[in-house]
């Protein structure tokens, strides 16, 4: 299969043809691959006296150098993002927990009657008839001032486990040219 050195493509066939090979981020020796190595260097790795590494495909998705309109720079052969993620709670979209509180309060009453109109200026009055209590048939009148405190228990939700980050996909066999065509600077 005819390609030029350095250009990596995409196989669907379960093993690399002649002068390709995985781009699964093995070394090779420079001595033996001086032209390929002339164009990739170091940038994927090795120690640049004896090795050099072909790119590391497995697992991840090809992203062209630069800076788009918006996105982030990214240089040859950097490596970045993962397969899963913990979130933490400053990556957590602003939300709110609805909750519920008893609250029992307690109203003091004037122990006159309830029949009085003007029980001593107070709204609610002791029944004649017992224990209940009445409204003298005024205005309606609101508890001001009445205030209750307590703790509302919000329970943890998820498990610290990582949420996926992958994509769709479907797997595929990248694959470089190691022999071929010297491609042109020009």
């Amino acid at each position: 299969m005819e390609g030029t050195i350095a250009e990596i493509r995409m196989f669907g066939g379960n093993f690399a043809p002649r002068n390709w090979a995985y781009c699964d981020g093995q070394l090779l020796a420079i001595s033996s691959n001086t032209a390929l190595f002339s164009l990739l260097g170091t940038t994927f790795g090795g120690d640049g006296r004896t090795t050099f590494a072909l790119p590391d495909m497995r697992g991840r998705t090809a992203v062209h150098p630069g800076t788009g309109p918006g996105l982030s720079t990214y240089r040859l052969g950097q490596r970045s993002g993962s397969e899963t993620n913990i979130l933490n709670i400053t990556q957590m979209p602003a939300h709110n927990h609805q909750a519920a509180l008893d609250v029992n309060a307690a109203v003091q009453v004037n122990n006159g009657d309830g029949e009085d109109p003007q029980p001593n200026g107070n709204f609610l009055a002791r029944s004649t008839g017992g224990d209940s209590y009445i409204d003298n048939g005024g205005a309606g009148q609101s508890l001001a001032g009445v205030s209750a405190t307590g703790s509302v228990t919000i329970g943890m939700t998820g498990a610290n486990s990582p949420v996926n980050n992958m994509q769709p996909y479907l797997c595929v066999n990248y694959i470089i040219c190691m022999f071929g065509v010297f491609p042109s600077r020009s």
